[in-house]
C-alpha cells in the first residue's frame, strides 16, 4: 500500500482524534507538517508526534510543506477560507465534521471541487465508533423486518470553551451532525421532512442552542424522533430502532435484539470502534480513493445530504415550520 504524506490544518482538541489514529497506521500515514497561528499549541502537537514543518500561515503550508492531502481541523467559521485556496492549490482534503455551518456554503466547496477535480472526504467517524454501521448490516439482514421508527436520545452536561461559544449553532452541530448521518446510514435513504424545536439553557455558557427536539420523516417512510441535550445532569445515549418484527436498542458499545414476548434480549452483538481508528479508517477511504478514481463512502457529495438535515433543522426551528427536503435540497 502506498503511504501518504499528510499535513493538518488547525492543531486543536479535535487534531488528537486524527493524529492518535494516524499513529497506529506508520505504513499508510507520516504527519509531515502542521499548521496554526498559535504557536504554543502548535509547537506542543509537533513535539508530541514527531512532526518536523511547522507553519503559521496557510500560504506558507501551501508553497512549502510537500504533502499529499491536507487535513483540515479548523472551526467552522473559517472553514471556506481555508478549504477553497487548499483546493485551489489541487490538495485532496479530509475535513472535520460538520462539513460546513450552512448547506450554500458546503455546496459552493463540493461544487469548486468538482470543477478542479479534487476529492474531499469528511470525517464522519460516528459511522463506526456509535454502532450505525453494525445496525445498518443487522437491518439489512432482515432482523426486525422493515424499520418503522427510530428514538434516539443523546443527553449529557457539556460546557465548550473557546471559538465554538460564539457560534450561533451549537449542539446540533457539535453532535446532530453525527446523529443525522448515523440515521441515513441505517436507513439507507434519505430524509424527506424536519421538524425542530430548540433552547438554549442558562446552564451552559454559550450563544446557541444547547438543547432540541427533531422529527425526521424519510423516504421509505420511518419517522425519527431525536432529542439532544448539552444541559443535562443526567447522561444517556441510546438508540431505540424499532421493526416490524423486532427492536434493536443500542448503546456505544453494544446492539441488543428484542422479541415480542421476550423480556430479555435474544441476541447481542459488540462494538469497540474507537474514535481514533475509525477517524484513521475515513481517511483511508479518500487514500483509497485516490488510488482507484472512485468516489469514497464519506465523499462531500455524500455528506450533503447530512449536512443539508442539520441546515434544515437550523431552518425549521427558527422559521417554526415544517422544512421539506427534495434529494437534499431545501423546499
Amino acid at each position: 500500500m502506498k503511504k501518504y504524506r499528510v499535513g493538518l490544518i488547525g492543531a486543536g482538541g479535535v487534531t488528537e482524534l486524527h493524529l492518535e489514529g494516524y499513529k497506529q497506521y506508520p505504513e499508510r500515514v507520516e504527519v509531515a507538517a502542521i499548521c496554526d497561528p498559535n504557536q504554543d499549541v502548535r509547537n506542543a502537537k509537533a513535539k508530541k508526534y514527531g512532526i518536523t514543518q511547522q507553519f503559521d500561515h496557510l500560504q506558507d503550508f501551501i508553497q512549502h510543506s510537500n504533502v499529499d492531502v491536507a487535513v483540515v481541523c479548523t472551526p467552522t467559521s473559517i472553514r471556506r477560507d481555508v478549504v477553497l485556496p487548499l483546493l485551489q492549490a489541487g490538495y485532496p482534503l479530509y475535513v472535520e465534521k460538520p462539513f460546513s455551518d450552512t448547506l450554500s456554503e458546503a455546496i459552493e466547496i463540493t461544487t469548486t471541487a468538482q470543477q478542479l477535480g479534487i476529492p474531499i472526504a469528511v470525517n464522519q467517524n460516528f459511522r463506526r465508533h456509535y454502532p450505525f454501521q453494525l445496525v445498518k448490516q443487522i437491518v439489512a439482514q432482515r432482523t426486525i423486518g422493515n424499520v418503522t421508527a427510530i428514538i434516539f436520545n443523546n443527553l449529557f452536561f457539556r460546557q465548550d470553551v473557546g471559538w465554538r461559544l460564539q457560534c450561533e449553532r451549537h449542539a446540533l452541530s457539535v453532535m446532530g451532525i453525527h446523529w443525522f448521518d448515523g440515521f441515513r446510514q441505517i436507513l439507507g435513504c434519505e430524509a424527506k421532512s424536519v421538524s425542530a424545536l430548540m433552547s438554549s439553557s442558562p446552564a451552559i455558557d454559550c450563544v446557541g442552542e444547547t438543547d432540541a427536539t427533531v422529527q425526521l420523516e424519510f423516504e421509505n417512510g420511518t419517522i425519527v424522533t431525536y432529542t439532544q441535550s448539552f444541559s443535562s445532569a443526567y447522561r444517556r445515549t441510546e438508540m431505540v430502532v424499532v421493526g416490524e418484527i423486532g427492536t434493536l436498542q443500542t448503546s456505544h458499545a453494544a446492539v441488543e435484539l428484542f422479541r415480542a414476548g421476550e423480556q430479555q434480549p435474544v441476541q447481542t452483538w459488540s462494538n469497540s470502534v474507537s474514535r481514533e481508528s475509525a477517524t484513521f479508517e475515513g481517511l483511508n477511504h479518500l487514500l483509497i480513493s485516490l488510488e482507484t478514481g472512485t468516489e469514497a463512502p464519506n465523499s462531500a457529495q455524500d455528506n450533503l445530504r447530512t449536512v443539508a438535515m442539520l441546515d434544515a433543522a437550523y431552518v425549521s426551528a427558527k422559521e417554526k415550520r415544517i422544512v421539506h427536503l427534495n434529494q437534499g435540497a431545501l423546499v
